[in-house]
């Protein structure tokens, strides 16, 4: 072979060698990347979900010390109205919903007027409370009414007979994202007792707020009852407070006794009512044990504490996101306790029957408004 074929021929040889190592090393280095490639994706996934894990966490733990903001629309300032309140909250509590802590209570008051009451009840809404709890029919309509177009559930207490009010549909059911607690008074209950007391007395007052619906829903339930238990109703109607002092007067010249409702209007004139009763010698048979301890004779009433626990237990359904409102039937206690004032029969010269002061669930021997 001549010697320039030779050279040809190595110098072809020798580059298909170094294109098969250039392959070679192509296809390593190729390989080496994806494997590289593989484990930085490997690593960026790894990072991503511990970001996300983490964020969750963040998350529910953000969510789990949320502070709650409930706005407390209570239409007067009285005793009874109070306990509902005071066990609203307790309630709350139990379930882990602590004012302080994780909850925040925005508390007003309207001190019995309707338009304040209105009023609040659209700032509330317009704040964005996460809840409006609202004690009394007047408080829980406006409250309702307000909310209608927001997202915002309400919780009431203290409510006679939702249903008459609108805020229930005959079945108990809610009437929209609203459901709470009645306070239903033990009508039957309360003329047995007022009949053991006062053997011969013929006639039975009541002074009630036209405007308050469960007021005259109640008026009906003793119309109903009152023969049964020998007497007659006489009932007088009052617009405001400024109305009271003129129809006290005049109910108690023709009554026997006094038996009052949970009619805010008229509670929260209560001293007055009383102090014109016993200037007649007249008794008062209240509706809860707060009327009693600040003389009303007796009466048998229920535990508005207990009533605002039951309520409070309510909310924190709808708070944890286990119901919501409209789907939760109001509720009523019916259990009702006696309650005697020996203070107030002394000053009337009642003498309360011994089996009544063995069973009664308190018994005051003060008058604490005087």
């Amino acid at each position: 072979m001549k010697k320039g074929k030779k050279i040809v021929i190595i110098s072809l040889v020798l580059s298909i060698l170094s294109m098969s190592l250039i392959a070679c090393q192509s296809s390593s280095k190729s390989k080496n990347e994806n494997q590289s490639m593989s484990s930085k994706q490997q690593s960026e996934i790894v990072e991503e979900t511990t970001k996300e894990a983490k964020a969750e966490e963040s998350s529910n733990a953000e969510t789990s010390d949320q502070e709650i903001t409930i706005g407390i629309l209570q239409f007067a300032q009285h005793s009874s109205l109070d306990n509902c309140r005071e066990g609203f909250l307790q309630g709350l509590a139990d379930q882990g919903f602590v004012e302080g802590e994780n909850l925040i209570i925005d508390y007003q008051n309207s001190g019995a007027d309707m338009a304040l009451a209105a009023q609040i009840a659209e700032n509330f809404v317009n704040k964005k409370y996460d809840m409006i709890m609202a004690i009394a029919t007047p408080a829980a309509m406006h409250a309702y009414n307000a909310a209608l177009d927001s997202d915002i559930p309400v919780v009431y207490t203290a409510i006679s007979d939702p249903i008459i009010s609108g805020l229930a549909n005959e079945d108990g059911s809610s009437a929209g994202n609203i459901t709470g607690t009645s306070d239903a008074l033990p009508v039957e209950a309360q003329l047995k007792m007022i009949r053991e007391i006062m053997p011969e007395a013929k006639t039975i007052g009541i002074m009630y707020t036209t405007s308050e619906a469960n007021s005259e829903s109640t008026i009906q339930i003793y119309e109903e009852l009152a023969p049964k238990y020998d007497f007659e109703l006489e009932t007088i109607g009052i617009q405001t407070s400024a109305d009271i002092p003129l129809a006290a007067d005049n109910i108690l010249t023709k009554v026997d006794c006094l038996c009052n409702l949970t009619d805010n209007t008229v509670v929260n004139s209560l001293p007055t009512i009383i102090d014109k009763a016993f200037a007649k010698n007249i008794p008062i048979f209240g509706s809860e044990v707060e009327q009693v301890s600040i003389g009303c004779l007796a009466s048998e009433g229920i535990d508005y504490i207990a009533l605002g626990q039951e309520t409070g237990a309510m909310a924190s359904l709808v708070l944890k996101g286990e119901a919501k409102a409209a789907e939760i039937p109001f509720r009523t206690i019916d259990e009702s306790y006696l309650y005697l004032n020996t203070e107030a029969a002394e000053k009337l010269g009642i003498e309360i029957p011994e089996d009544m002061l063995n069973r009664a669930q308190e018994i005051f021997d003060t008058i604490s408004h005087d």
